[in-house]
């Protein structure tokens, strides 16, 4: 029942689609405005020696999705078929969002949709890291959050930070296999 190796989870624009464009084959719709995806995107990292990774854009979360608000329960159900989870958060606070609450947020909707699917392994990404008003939010996160998380600084939109992220997707998603 798996759709996807690795699951974007963020809420709308926080960049989830700019990523998996900037590293997979897919091509989803993005745009400057909340829920451009409509539908999981789903795309493949390939690597030299012919391993794949998959990757789905999931569309953008709200509060109460466990609720069924918005797309909640279609969403969700894409989530809990993937491997890994990688937040997605927006640190420059774009929407005027901040990204702690999003990630505590996503997390609690994640666990009210389904014990135990918040602490599937994963990782955040603090996305839109070009923008100035992101570092105070990053240290922060860095500061708030479990030191559990790995917690990675990227632009998108920019490719910056992304170099390393297919051979960490990989190395995580061979030991999650292995269990």
């Amino acid at each position: 029942k798996t759709i996807a190796d690795i699951g974007l989870v963020g809420y709308p624009n926080a960049g989830k689609s700019t990523l998996i464009n900037a590293l997979t084959n897919a091509k989803p719709k993005v745009a400057p405005y909340p829920f451009t995806t409509l539908h999981p995107v789903v795309g493949i990292i390939e690597y030299p020696d012919f391993y794949k990774i998959t990757l789905a854009d999931i569309p953008g979360l709200i509060e109460g999705a466990h609720e069924n608000r918005g797309l909640g329960h279609e969403f969700l159900r894409h989530i809990e078929r993937t491997r890994m989870l990688v937040y997605v958060l927006d640190t420059a606070g774009v929407d005027g969002r901040n990204p702690l609450d999003d990630f505590k947020s996503l997390q609690k909707e994640l666990e009210l949709y389904q014990k135990g699917l918040s602490k599937r392994q994963s990782i955040v990404l603090a996305n839109k890291s070009d923008l100035p008003e992101s570092a105070e939010n990053f240290e922060m996160l860095k500061k708030k959050l479990p030191k559990k998380y790995k917690i990675l600084p990227v632009s998108a939109e920019l490719g910056e930070g992304l170099e390393g992220l297919p051979d960490l997707f990989r190395e995580m998603i061979e030991k999650i296999k292995k269990k």
